[in-house]
C-alpha cells in the first residue's frame, strides 16, 4: 500500500472566500469521509495528515478505525501550531474579524509547549509546526522564519517528551535550518533549502518532503478560485525553485518521503507526485521506496510500508511495470487494505 505523509485529508479548496467565510468546521466534518475514501481507492492506504481545523482529522481516524467508514490508515497532527500574524494565522483580513472554535496559534516557549499538549491530549500522532512563511496566505513573505530557535526546540523537546515526532513546514533556507537544529523529523516543502541546509539534514537524518507536483495544480486552478494575485504571483517564485532544490538534495543522498499536500489539489491524484519525483533524479524505484518504507520509517510504524509477516496487508497492483513507467502507480487497478479488497477493476 502506498503512503502519502503530508496530507489535509479533510477538506480541498473550491473557493478562497468561500472556504473562509462560509463553510463551518460542519461542513469539513460531514465531507471528510469522501476524500478518505477517494485516496484509499487511488492506492494510498496510509496517510499522515499535517493539520486541520477542530480536531476533524482525529474524529476521521477514530471513525475509520471503527468501521463506520472507509478510508486509509491515519497518523494525525490535529492543529497546526502557528506563531500570531504567520502562515497558520489568518492573515490579510480586518483585526476586527474573528472566529470561534479552538486556537491554533502560539507565542513564545510556553505557549507553545501548552499547544503541544493540547494537541496530545486530544488525539494528535504527530505535532506539526510553522516554522516559516508559506504560499497560501497573505503574508508577504514565503519563507521568512516565523518561531525563534528556542520556540522551535520548546516544541521539538516538548513533542519528544509525549513520544511525538515534529513536521515543520519550512520554505525558507534559515528556518529550515533552525527546524533541524530544533530535532525535527521532517521539513516540508524544504523550497528553498541551500547547500548547507542539505548538509545539515543529511548529517542528521532529517528527512525531506518535498511536493513536487502541486505547483502546477495552483498556478493552473487557483486564480479561477478566486485566490488573490499575490498569492498566486509567491507560487510562483517558489514552485520551480522547489523542484531543482529537490533535485539537489536527492544528489546530495537527502532523505525523502513522499509527500503531496494532498487537499491543495483535489484528493486521489496523489499519485501524480511520482513522475515529478523521477524527474528530480530519483529512480522510479526510490520513488516508489520514499511512499513505502520510507514513509513508514518516518511514521514510526512498522506495520506498513512492506509485505511481510505481521504487517498489515496492505496491497496495490497495477497492470505493468511501475519501474518501467512510474505513471501506471496513477492508475492502480487493485486496493487491498488489510486483507479486505477496496478496488479490484
Amino acid at each position: 500500500g502506498l503512503i502519502d505523509v503530508h496530507t489535509h485529508i479533510t477538506s480541498q479548496p473550491e473557493d478562497y472566500y468561500a472556504d473562509i467565510f462560509r463553510r463551518t468546521p460542519i461542513d469539513v466534518a460531514v465531507t471528510a469521509h469522501v476524500y478518505a475514501r477517494r485516496t484509499l481507492e487511488a492506492g494510498f492506504t496510509t496517510l499522515r495528515v499535517v493539520g486541520a481545523s477542530e480536531y476533524v482529522d482525529v474524529a476521521l481516524r477514530n471513525a475509520i478505525d471503527k468501521g463506520q467508514v472507509v478510508g486509509p490508515r491515519l497518523k494525525v497532527a490535529g492543529l497546526p501550531i502557528g506563531a500570531t500574524g504567520g502562515h497558520a494565522d489568518l492573515t490579510g483580513f480586518s483585526p476586527y474579524l474573528k472566529f470561534g472554535g479552538f486556537d491554533n496559534v502560539a507565542d513564545g516557549v510556553d505557549a507553545v509547549r501548552k499547544l503541544v499538549r493540547q494537541n496530545v491530549k486530544y488525539g494528535a500522532d504527530v505535532i506539526k509546526m510553522i516554522a516559516s512563511a508559506g504560499v497560501l496566505s497573505e503574508e508577504e513573505s514565503v519563507g521568512a522564519p516565523q518561531y525563534s530557535f528556542e520556540e522551535m526546540k520548546a516544541i521539538c523537546d516538548e513533542a519528544a517528551m509525549w513520544g511525538r515526532k515534529v513536521a515543520a513546514h519550512a520554505h525558507g533556507t534559515e528556518a529550515i535550518k533552525r527546524a533541524v537544529l530544533a530535532g525535527v523529523a521532517s521539513i516540508e516543502h524544504g523550497s528553498l533549502i541551500d547547500d548547507e541546509g542539505i548538509r545539515m539534514m543529511k548529517e542528521r537524518g532529517t528527512v525531506l518532503v518535498a511536493d513536487v507536483y502541486n505547483d502546477d495544480w495552483i498556478l493552473a486552478e487557483f486564480a479561477k478560485m478566486g485566490y488573490p494575485e499575490k498569492i498566486i504571483e509567491k507560487e510562483r517564485k517558489v514552485g520551480r525553485l522547489q523542484r531543482e532544490n529537490f533535485a539537489k538534495a536527492v544528489k546530495a543522498g537527502v532523505k525523502q518521503a513522499y509527500g503531496t499536500d494532498a487537499g491543495v489539489y483535489p484528493h486521489g491524484l496523489n499519485a501524480r507526485q511520482f513522475r515529478y519525483m523521477v524527474a528530480g533524479g530519483l529512480t522510479p524505484m526510490q520513488a516508489i521506496q520514499s511512499a513505502t518504507v520510507n514513509a513508514a520509517e518516518l511514521l514510526g510504524w512498522d506495520k506498513v510500508g512492506a509485505i511481510a509477516p505481521g504487517r498489515f496487508a496492505d496491497l496495490v497492483a497495477v497492470d505493468g511495470d511501475p519501474l518501467k513507467d512510474v505513471t501506471l502507480l496513477e492508475k492502480v487497478s487493485f486496493v487491498m487494505k488489510g486483507g479486505e479488497v477496496v478496488v479490484a477493476r
